[in-house]
């Protein structure tokens, strides 16, 4: 093809006026690199940043009201999934189960859709999908390539780079796939968290051609200074190929013999094949869904050699010195097993350090890695040997050749790695016994007389409740269930649990009274424990007409957003996940997020909430969060249930702020809860176990959830519901009942007095400073994207203890850039407001100047070791030493 011939992008001059060296690609003239070198490219999109234009892609439009069935009918993906503003991965499959093209379909707000391909095939792609689209009576099709252009802005900064560029609207939310509608440089834009580098932060952006420039200049000039550079297409074929993404003539569409590669070869279809019900007898099913059984054999190590699916793509990393390239043949002994699709020499940098804090430094090194296509039954860690010219080159089959789940970084893991292994113990048993108990004092004296703890989840015990927990129930058993037969009384099956049963018939009582409830289950032993009870329960109380029939799950849940502080004990990512249905529409669980107000995201957006759950009616709605500066908004959202046949059950996580329940902060039940769950050990100062309280009225429907709450606990969830710790908080709920007036609203004035002094301090607060920033015992400050990590370690060694605490913006917990206080353990050790104010400026030192405040934290920590809103002197001193004298 002549220049003359070739396509431009809207950005073809600014790169020819900065040095691209432009090459001929599908037809466009386009960057391959520019005067840093593909290397350098590739080392700065991992470390910084990359911008990238990637205009050449083909772009589709596709509306109408027969838009979906058309759609269904082409692509391989189910597109009833995509919600507006949210984009999928997807191929265009052929009759034969083979792949026409890789693709990306984003769904916009105007009900239209947006089809993403590949620049080499836009033309074939766009003949095929007319030649289709005639089948459909209201399909619409518009190629937008040349009305649009799209950059791609990968990497660790971009996300701060782009917050600061953006003049309205917001970034999407911080999971792949989302959409954002925004405004940059006086130009509407469209923001997908898409990309094809492997980068956990990064975007793609959709613009209009004549502002392309102006968006692309505004681009580069605010990321400049970060280091993040313009990348050509050298760099971005050897990132996609360290994040084993497939290419379209290489891993995907003909193998070397011209033969169709099926779809299945790739590991990413999965994510972009759906067979369900929905999209009917689409292009290629049936040929799709015989290769999906071999890979569900291989998977379970029942494949046998088929031609449904003889190879799959594999990653392999080179073991001896030399590159493979595209063609090169892949041997075990003589017999060969398959084809290099992709490979080169690629960079990448070193990182150091241990867990959330490892960090990438200034060094880096270089890698010979490839794709191929490689027979099914090849393991991975098989070693094998490439044919390059006269030379067979020792490489191993790997599972990866870097992995993204640690924002904002993307981590190379080159062939061999070693995970660093933790000294075993060594020495006789009773020297390392001694090095024990040594070194458990040396934790326990530091922890309790030199630290100021501000870990809102952890609580120190009084001294009577430490010691009760280790007297002799802390080894015993005393498994029970109240039988009918025996006139609904508890039958125990161990003797010697006379005493036992004594103290949970008192702990029952305690709690009850303190929650304001009738009924109260005390043998769970831990917060997420009496969670998974309730989503056990309910799933067997709603099955409880047809015991025969597989159990149908909970059909729809309401929650909290994990990244904007919710459980996780109430997500599909954990507990939940085992007791929820799936939504047959979007494949995925059926678990929907409450909404958050766009000025305070710590705070529920009760009229977006209240149409939702008029809207989807729910099964069950979960209150409570991990991260919370606010009461939840229950009686607002109880009042939606007037017109409900079946009301939502209302269920009140308050693991957190259980201790604070009552006039001083909340009170579940008068508010309209039904169930409230909760973790014994944090504001409420128990031993570490959990609660369920209800208030099921007896001969009513709802009254048997509660019984099979009672019957999942025992036998369903514990055996042994460790005694010691329930005897523990026996004590704890005494001591909570009797100074819960005094020690409530102490720890919420805590609360702010400590958030109104870090801000005057100059630290970021989050929150609502018209409430103080809190409601609740828990301060959140920002610290700056991807930094709490380090921060939270840092103050650690000042003998400051807190969590870092990924916020709503951040991608990930190793992206975190909160830190989460909560004031209750210290304010047990009587820290008043003026002890938090002065506090305040030791913290700030160490965070904002990097002073070392250490010595000083604990000659602060001196005045705050003696233990209050607990009993104490006189009788309770000579009890304790009659518990001692018994060891």
């Amino acid at each position: 093809m002549s220049s003359d011939t070739k396509r431009m992008s809207p950005l073809h001059a600014w790169h020819s006026a900065h040095g691209a060296k432009m090459v001929e690609f599908a037809g466009w003239d386009m960057p391959v690199q520019y005067g840093t070198g593909i290397v350098k490219e590739h080392l700065a999109t991992r470390k910084f940043g990359g911008l990238f234009d990637v205009s050449h892609m083909g772009r589709f439009r596709i509306g109408g009201k027969h838009a979906i069935r058309f759609l269904q009918h082409v692509l391989s993906n189910n597109v009833e999934t995509l919600e507006p503003l949210m984009a999928e991965y997807t191929l265009i499959p052929d009759e034969e189960g083979g792949v026409l093209d890789d693709c990306y379909l984003y769904r916009l707000q105007d009900k239209t859709f947006l089809l993403v391909v590949n620049a080499g095939n836009a033309e074939k792609d766009w003949a095929y999908l007319r030649q289709h689209a005639g089948s459909f009576d209201d399909a619409s099709l518009e190629d937008d390539t040349d009305k649009t252009s799209m950059i791609a802005f990968q990497g660790p900064l971009t996300g701060e780079v782009l917050e600061r560029v953006l003049e309205a609207g917001s970034l999407p939310l911080p999971q792949r796939n989302y959409m954002s509608e925004a405004t940059i440089s006086g130009t509407e834009v469209l923001v997908s968290r898409t990309g094809y580098t492997g980068e956990p932060i990064g975007f793609e952006i959709f613009v209009s051609s004549e502002k392309a420039e102006l968006v692309w200049t505004r681009l580069y000039e605010a990321g400049r200074d970060d280091g993040i550079v313009p990348v050509g297409l050298g760099a971005r074929d050897t990132l996609r190929l360290e994040a084993g993404m497939p290419l379209y003539g290489h891993e995907l569409g003909l193998d070397p013999d011209g033969v169709p590669i099926p779809a299945f070869a790739s590991t990413l279809a999965g994510a972009a094949i759906s067979f369900s019900g929905l999209k009917g007898d689409y292009i290629g099913r049936k040929r799709l869904a015989e290769q999906f059984e071999q890979i569900g054999k291989l998977y379970a190590g029942l494949y046998e050699p088929s031609d449904v699916l003889r190879r799959c793509i594999r990653p392999l990393a080179l073991l001896d010195r030399g590159v493979a390239r595209q063609g090169h043949e892949v041997f075990i002994d003589d017999r060969k097993v398959g084809v290099v699709t992709s490979g080169t020499m690629i960079p990448f940098w070193v990182f150091e350090g241990e867990g959330a804090t490892m960090t990438i430094t200034d060094e880096h090194g270089s890698r010979a890695i490839a794709l191929a296509f490689l027979d099914a039954e090849v393991e991975f860690e098989q070693e094998v040997e490439v044919a390059v010219r006269n030379r067979r080159l020792k490489a191993e089959v790997v599972r990866w050749h870097g992995r993204s789940e640690a924002p904002p970084y993307y981590r190379s893991l080159p062939v061999g790695y070693i995970k660093e292994e933790r000294e075993p113990a060594s020495g006789e048993g009773a020297e390392k016994a001694m090095l024990l108990t040594q070194k458990a004092m040396e934790n326990h004296e530091w922890r309790q007389q030199r630290c100021i703890n501000l870990i809102p989840s952890e609580m120190t015990q009084s001294p009577l409740v430490r010691l009760l927990q280790v007297s002799d129930p802390v080894g015993r058993y005393a498994e029970h269930k109240g039988l009918i037969a025996a006139f609904e009384q508890e039958v125990f099956y161990y003797q010697g649990t006379d005493f036992i049963a004594w103290v949970e018939d008192r702990l029952a009582a305690e709690m009850a009274a303190f929650l304001d409830c009738p009924l109260v289950e005390t043998r769970l032993i831990s917060g997420l424990t009496a969670n998974a009870t309730v989503f056990s329960a309910l799933v067997d109380w709603r099955n409880r007409a047809n015991r025969r029939r597989e159990p149908e799950r909970i059909r729809l849940v309401m929650n909290n957003r994990l990244g904007a502080g919710g459980h996780l004990s109430a997500q599909t990512l954990g507990t939940l996940r085992d007791f929820v249905a799936k939504d047959p529409v979007t494949e995925r669980f059926a678990v929907v997020n409450f909404p958050v107000c766009e000025d305070n995201p710590y705070r529920m957006d009760v009229e977006e909430t209240l149409k939702l759950v008029n809207d989807l009616e729910p099964e069950l709605i979960i209150f409570g969060k991990s991260m919370v500066l606010h009461p939840e908004p229950v009686a607002e959202i109880k009042q939606a249930f007037g017109n409900f046949e079946v009301p939502p059950i209302i269920m009140y996580d308050m693991a957190h702020v259980l201790g604070l329940v009552g006039p001083h902060f909340q009170q579940p039940f008068q508010e309209g809860a039904d169930i409230v769950t909760g973790s014994t050990h944090k504001t409420f100062f128990g031993t570490q176990r959990g609660i369920i309280g209800s208030v099921f009225e007896e001969n009513t429907p709802r009254f048997e959830l509660w019984e099979a709450i009672n019957r999942r606990a025992f036998p369903g969830m514990v055996s042994n519901h460790h005694l010691g710790t329930l005897l523990g908080l026996l004590m704890a709920a005494i001591e909570m009942n009797t100074f819960k007036d005094e020690y409530q609203p102490q720890v919420t004035a805590n609360a702010k007095a400590f958030a109104r002094a870090l801000k005057h301090e100059g630290v970021a607060v989050e929150g609502d400073a018209a409430v103080d920033f809190t409601e609740t015992h828990q301060v959140v400050v920002n610290v700056g994207h991807a930094k709490a990590c380090q921060v939270a370690q840092d103050l650690e060694a000042n003998n400051i203890i807190v969590n870092y605490q990924v916020l709503p913006a951040d991608e990930g917990s190793t992206a975190s850039s909160g830190l989460r206080m909560g004031v209750a353990e210290m304010t047990r050790f009587g820290m008043k407001e003026t002890d938090f104010e002065t506090f305040a400026g030791l913290f700030a030192d160490a965070v904002l100047k990097d002073r070392n405040v250490s010595s000083e934290v604990a000659r602060f920590r001196e005045n705050f070791r003696t233990m209050h809103y607990c009993f104490s002197g006189g009788p309770f001193d000579t009890l304790k030493k009659q518990v001692l004298e018994t060891f």
